[in-house]
């Protein structure tokens, strides 16, 4: 039901049970009180009228209902009930937030029928039910007041309940995409690195079959490494995604990454600069991929060049460089350059490629790193 016609109902119950409260006689204005008569029951039902639109124009409401309730103890009609709809409007003032309207309508309110009181010509009597009317004046502020910070607390409870999920789901969605993406770039690296110096080893395994057995021989035993060694890595990475604790891929396996760049035909140059010391494992495994992709991209793209690998260890960072003097080539469609880069950026580093002036292509990766004292 929405609030127009819960508040219509409200009027409807409000007029009712106003009308039998007074004709059963249920409150006492004083010895003055005369018979309700049509007048007065109109009255009743202007004021009853007026919770209809107590949240709509809740302050003409009042306005109207006070001044309905007023008029009908004026004319000493029997019962204190025809206040009930201005005390209503009052609350409903209270509870919108607007407490001046609420305590100057009770103020109001009050005045006038103290004001009647005072002016009568009998005294009230002892016990009269309209001598509790400040009471009730007071009490339907305080309590439309602490209905409004119940509600502002609910609401406010409830909106951190729900940016607390939202916070979760978003958090949830952050990780697996970063779950992906870092799957992708594992896959990426470490496949496409064995797959590119198993075609170069295919390729001089049938050109030297039939005439120089013995490399032929050679060639496809580089191809079983290159073959064990994807495994290793596809088995490490299936084993972060099973939750158990993989072979970490770091610098110190550079020496078997060279190893294998060498079978395919180039001729590697490794060169370490500064004493080495253990790196943090996201730093290691980053600097380890960055040199795996640098090499696989001069396998793809630049033929049998010279490459030149090199690792500076600096106290507060690590500089990988790997340079080569082939030809530039024309780079296929892939995410190598791209991946390369996102992994330093990843670690507040950066990657820098591009092609020398005389030939050749280097990467250069810097990646900081935190010494333990």
């Amino acid at each position: 039901m929405d609030s127009r016609k819960t508040d219509a109902l409200v009027a409807a119950v409000a007029y009712a049970a106003i009308m039998g409260g007074t004709y059963g006689h249920l409150s006492w204005t004083g010895p003055l009180e005369v018979p309700l008569d049509p007048a007065g029951v109109t009255l009743i039902t202007i004021s009853s009228l007026t919770l209809a639109f107590r949240r709509t124009a809740p302050l003409a409401a009042g306005l109207v209902a006070a001044a309905g309730g007023v008029v009908y103890y004026a004319a000493h009609y029997p019962g204190v009930f025809a206040s009930a709809p201005a005390l209503a409007s009052i609350y409903t003032l209270a509870t919108l937030g607007r407490r001046r309207a609420a305590i100057w309508l009770s103020v109001s309110l009050a005045v006038a029928v103290y004001g009647l009181m005072a002016l009568a010509a009998d005294d009230p009597a002892a016990g009269n039910w309209m001598g509790l009317l400040s009471g009730w004046l007071v009490a339907m502020v305080v309590i439309g007041e602490m209905t409004r910070h119940r509600r502002a607390y609910l609401r406010a409870v409830e909106q951190r309940a729900e940016e607390a999920e939202r916070t979760r789901e978003e958090a949830a969605l952050r990780r697996a995409g970063e779950e992906r993406l870092w799957i992708a770039q594992e896959l990426h690296d470490s496949l496409t690195h064995s797959i590119s110096v198993v075609n170069v080893q295919v390729a001089v395994a049938m050109e030297l079959f039939d005439r120089d057995p013995a490399r032929a021989r050679q060639a496809l035993a580089a191809i079983k490494e290159s073959g064990h060694e994807a495994m290793s890595e596809l088995r490490a990475t299936l084993g972060v995604l099973r939750q158990t604790e993989p072979d970490g891929a770091g610098l110190s396996r550079l020496p078997q990454l060279v190893s294998r760049a060498e079978s395919a035909g180039l001729r590697v140059a490794h060169t370490v600069v500064g004493a080495p010391y253990e790196l943090p494992p996201e730093v290691d495994r980053a600097a380890y991929r960055i040199a795996q992709e640098a090499l696989t991209n001069v396998l793809r793209h630049a033929g049998a060049a010279t490459v030149t690998l090199a690792v500076e260890y600096d106290p507060s960072r690590v500089v990988l460089r790997v340079e080569n003097d082939g030809e530039p080539g024309t780079p296929g469609p892939g995410m190598g350059l791209i991946g390369m880069r996102e992994r330093a950026v990843a670690l507040g580093g950066s990657l820098t490629a591009g092609p020398h002036d005389d030939g050749g292509f280097t990467v250069r990766a810097e990646l900081p790193v935190q010494v333990p004292a």
